[in-house]
């Protein structure tokens, strides 16, 4: 399985994934992370914060994000250079998180390609960035 190469790429190209957040893909992210903040995990102690509730880790979206890249843009192959994450609103259980990437920088030289990230629920942005990643080129 390979992604995009270098040469499939092109300004404004874009992918889109959407996720339904769980209790138990929480907890997993917890199990997996080794993140067990009760912020998280424990809804008595989570209403006594700012959030009023339980809320995921703002690292379950951003692994949503680098899903998307992983997989789908450019996908399969691609090497994780940087991600800068700005974590905007809280994600709650049962929100459908809409992940989408675009293309908004390409180097041919260094095969570095840049994306705006993009986390959403209910088409307001929970968290955004921007990712810049190395890809293979077809004729290497």
């Amino acid at each position: 399985m390979t992604g995009l190469y270098l040469e499939d790429l092109s300004l404004d190209q874009s992918a889109e994934r959407v996720w339904t957040v769980t209790d138990a893909v929480i907890k997993a992210f917890a199990e997996v992370s080794g993140d067990h903040n009760p912020l998280h995990l424990d809804e008595a102690f989570a209403e006594t914060t700012a959030f009023k509730g339980r809320i995921a880790h703002g690292m379950l979206a951003a692994s949503y994000i680098s899903a998307v890249i992983g997989m789908q843009l450019p996908g399969p192959g691609t090497i994780y250079l940087s991600q800068a994450l700005k974590f905007r609103r809280p994600v709650r259980i049962g929100d459908e998180v809409s992940v989408s990437v675009r293309v908004i920088a390409i180097d041919p030289d260094k095969a570095h390609v840049t994306l705006a990230t993009l986390a959403q629920v209910a088409g307001k942005t929970v968290v955004d960035g921007e990712a810049v990643v190395m890809v293979s080129r077809r004729s290497a």
